[in-house]
């Protein structure tokens, strides 16, 4: 699993050569991820949910303590919350906010998710400005979801087994695939990688001659399966249709399970929720959200190369979160609409890694 470590993530497609992130080993095997953390106005702990072991007694915050209080109160009105959930958190309003927000998604899912990616979850009245903590506005909080772990994917063996099933079938799944997660959120795929190499040929180009000879460029085109290298020059609304028909003319057949779940990514993805997105705008972040999911095709291919030197840099600044909304706890139309967003969001990415995890029987 390729791991995106970080005291403070930042962005990637940027105009500066990749930026990386301190990496562990590349992506070798179907390997697991860290305990996901979740952290609100309280300091994080370590244990994921549903454990309440080694919950803090004591918190601290930043601003407007009273607005928790209010949070609560709608999630206990909204059934997320319970006389039980209280005591269990031994009446910490922070560590009982936590948990009702996150009541919803299941121990089956959370484990499935904490094997693949680490999402973090914060319930905090501040936002970043230029660097700097600012309370929110009008008795507003945010809720941000941040990646610091990113998830991993090596895509090649479906490819290849769905050419053989149809010519085409496996460019088709990978284009869908790529379409609907480039509308939910960041990833790192082969585009990302010819960007890279890209701007290091326009590196090497303006060194003195003699210094070129350091810059190694990988060679990314080459490295794509055959079948994905013919779309590239494809009228990309004409492939499009012709990618739904035949993943329509294959949905029963021998990988009707891949289809499926990938016609059920395709629908979240389509489902609009109204983000907040003057609240990221406005946060003067270095970058983009880090990517959630690694694509690459093989181990250590080029793809990953140039992620892992990409990585190298992508914590010297800060990055958005993958979510972010804003609402006033006083609202119970505003904190139900919060908790859609990250409902929907956590959805999505249970449906992706369920197939991640198909896929990478094939490992």
């Amino acid at each position: 699993m390729q791991r995106i470590r970080r005291s403070r993530p930042p962005g990637v497609r940027s105009s500066r050569p990749a930026d990386r992130i301190a990496q562990s080993t590349t992506p070798g095997t179907c390997g697991v991820t860290a305990t996901a953390g979740i952290t609100t106005l309280a300091p994080a702990f370590g244990q994921a949910l549903p454990s309440l072991d080694a919950i803090p007694t004591a918190y601290s915050h930043e601003f407007h303590p009273e607005l928790v209080y209010d949070l609560c109160t709608v999630l206990v009105r909204e059934g997320l919350g319970t006389p039980e959930m209280w005591q269990k958190c031994n009446e910490n309003v922070i560590v009982f906010a936590q948990h009702a927000i996150m009541q919803g998604i299941g121990e089956e899912r959370w484990n499935l998710l904490q094997r693949n990616v680490e999402y973090h979850l914060q319930v905090s009245d501040v936002a970043e400005r230029e660097g700097f903590d600012a309370a929110l506005e009008n008795g507003q909080l945010a809720v941000t979801f941040e990646c610091s772990g990113s998830g991993y994917l090596k895509i090649e063996p479906a490819i290849d087994a769905l050419e053989e099933e149809a010519e085409g079938l496996g460019a088709a799944f990978y284009w869908m695939l790529t379409y609907a997660l480039y509308r939910v959120m960041r990833v790192y795929n082969h585009d990302d990688a010819l960007q890279y190499e890209e701007r290091m040929k326009e590196y090497a180009e303006d060194e003195e001659e003699g210094n070129q000879e350091q810059y190694e460029f990988p060679d990314v085109e080459k490295a794509l399966p055959e079948c994905i290298r013919k779309t590239l020059t494809h009228d990309p609304k004409g492939w499009t249709l012709q990618a739904r028909r035949l993943l329509w003319t294959y949905r029963n057949g021998r990988y009707r399970s891949w289809i499926e779940r990938l016609r059920t990514i395709q629908r979240l993805s389509r489902l609009r929720l109204d983000r907040s997105r003057n609240f990221l705008q406005e946060g003067n972040y270095d970058g983009p959200p880090l990517p959630s999911l690694l694509v690459a095709f093989k181990e250590h291919d080029p793809i990953t190369a140039c992620f892992d030197e990409e990585g190298q840099y992508m914590l010297e600044g800060s990055s958005e979160p993958v979510v972010g909304v804003v609402f006033s706890p006083q609202k119970p139309d505003e904190v139900r609409h919060a908790i859609r967003i990250v409902a929907h969001f956590l959805v999505f990415n249970y449906r992706l890694f369920q197939l991640v995890e198909e896929l990478q029987e094939l490992c």
